[in-house]
């Protein structure tokens, strides 16, 4: 069935302007803050896992562990009752993660803690119960230090999700230690451990990072620590080099020897150059695509993604996209923002899409319950894997601080890195659509695409369901094609409001209003 192209036909992105006195001095490239080796790197679904392996690494922290998020929760719980290896076993770890960090510090007499927080809703501390008094006890301690960061334009915030350990070991992607976030991968409908640190239950939830050990562990820790220092905070030196690693003991890493790529987002602040690397980033992992693209995202908004794809999809034969995202976003915000834009550009890409290349897919778990997706990772031609904070909207190309990771295959000393990153790619689709991997991987060479391999998925058990665009209404239409709560650069965020477009929208006839 066609589908009609809202607005005018999609066209090639505008250069980057990301160079000269706006652009990142130190960057490699403009896509690419710095390459690392990593001694070892493992990709981590979902937070039941994670919040158990940061447990274990935080346990074998010997210096400094440093924690850098969008949010932080000292009521989650990430696992309890684990006696210490090298305490008395009548000792046993707390296992809320407020408690658990003041009882690590106790232990580890040269250990410190720093955690940076964005500083908006800081205030919600006072309604986290028993949060507040976490708070308490960690700003008393003389080794931790919390910190809010509120070093940003107006209207931008601190998105990354980092931590790094002795500058030995770290973790970038798109988990939070907030609450919200546990899940296991079998996501199943009634789940009596997932609930909220207040013991509300909460929905499924699907998300990942990446476990990096090495060089570019040391690398992220700078980074850390020159975030530390925009946000207001005093300079502290590195950790001294250590053979002891932080490695949680019961990961098999999929990737050894394995050079990392870093990119990073930052609005232009105080001294702190415009840094879009993670826009051109993307752009060029679209370009370079021969085959097919793997998309997990929390939304599809960015105008300048959708460009890049409408031209490969318009190509005679172009690669395969395949977008898996939440049914709906959280939030009546999110959801008049970013899910109003996503129909306008997929209608847009579908109007070009002469080859059905492009599909966007949501999951559900067995019964039909859907599953919130969180994460944000990139899979192209089983050659790059790419996994961070950046969402596929305006926000994370340009105003908010954010940070990706990737592997690229065709790096020199990667080409081992191929098999992994399809097995990775199959065991996604495994857990989305409810089928063991070698089921997956059989369903694929039958079908000979992701699209045709997902939609013949038998029902029944959990599965992806084809995103159907809806008809929006003139506000969610004139949100949408302004970009007036996602735009693109800060000086745009109130410019809806100079311009007077809800008089300008609302007042003209529907044929005179003015498309995307």
């Amino acid at each position: 069935m066609a589908i009609e192209q809202s607005g005018p036909p999609l066209t090639e992105p505008d250069p980057l302007d990301c160079s000269g006195e706006g652009g990142a001095p130190d960057a490699v490239s403009p896509s690419v803050w710095r390459y690392a080796r990593a001694s070892r790197a493992h990709a981590v679904i979902d937070a039941a896992d994670y919040f158990a392996l940061m447990r274990e690494a935080m346990m074998r922290a010997r210096q400094r562990i440093l924690l850098v998020g969008w949010d932080f929760d000292t009521r989650i719980l990430i696992g309890g009752g684990r006696r210490w290896w090298n305490l008395p076993r009548k000792r046993v770890s707390p296992a809320r993660l407020g408690p658990f960090v003041v009882w690590l510090v106790n232990r580890r007499r040269r250990l410190e803690v720093r955690v940076l927080k964005w500083n908006f809703g800081a205030l919600r501390a006072f309604f986290r119960g028993v949060m507040m008094l976490d708070l308490l006890r960690w700003w008393r301690h003389p080794r931790i230090t919390f910190k809010l960061d509120s070093a940003h334009p107006i209207g931008c915030s601190h998105h990354q999700k980092i931590a790094v350990i002795d500058d030995r070991f770290a973790v970038c992607g798109g988990i939070d230690m907030a609450g919200d976030r546990w899940d296991t991968r079998q996501h199943l409908d009634h789940d009596p451990r997932r609930r909220r640190p207040g013991g509300k239950a909460h929905g499924p939830w699907h998300d990942c990072t990446m476990l990096i050990e090495g060089e570019a562990a040391k690398v992220l820790g700078e980074y850390g620590r020159e975030r530390w220092i925009q946000a207001g905070g005093r300079p502290f030196q590195p950790c001294h080099p250590q053979e002891a690693s932080p490695w949680p003991s019961g990961i098999e890493a999929e990737f050894r020897d394995v050079e990392i790529g870093i990119a990073r987002t930052r609005s232009q602040h105080a001294e702190s150059h415009e840094v879009c690397e993670i826009e051109a980033l993307f752009l060029e992992h679209i370009a370079r695509a021969s085959r097919f693209i793997y998309f997990e995202n929390q939304y599809f908004a960015s105008r300048r993604i959708a460009e890049a794809i409408a031209l490969r999809l318009q190509e005679a034969d172009p690669p395969e996209i395949v977008l898996v995202c939440p049914e709906s976003s959280d939030g009546w915000l999110e959801q008049t923002a970013m899910d109003s834009a996503r129909t306008r550009l997929f209608l847009a890409l579908a109007a070009v899409d002469h080859r059905r290349r492009f599909s966007m897919w949501h999951p559900f778990t067995a019964k039909g319950r859907p599953i919130y997706v969180h994460s944000k990772l990139t899979i192209v031609d089983d050659e790059i894997l790419r996994i961070g904070s950046a969402n596929l909207n305006n926000r994370s190309m340009g105003l908010d601080s954010e940070c990706d990771v990737f592997i690229d295959a065709r790096r020199p000393g990667n080409a081992h890195c191929m098999q992994p990153i399809r097995d990775l790619r199959i065991s996604l689709l495994a857990e989305h659509c409810g089928l063991a991997p070698e089921r997956v991987a059989d369903l694929l060479a039958r079908n000979g695409s992701m699209a045709a391999m997902i939609a013949s998925v038998p029902t029944g058990a959990k599965r992806l369901k084809p995103f159907v665009p809806r008809k929006l209404s003139d506000a969610e239409a004139a949100l949408a094609d302004n970009e007036v709560l996602d735009p693109e650069r800060p000086e745009e965020m109130l410019s809806f409001y100079r311009r007077g477009l809800f008089r300008g929208r609302f007042l003209r006839r529907p044929e005179e209003r003015r498309e995307f």
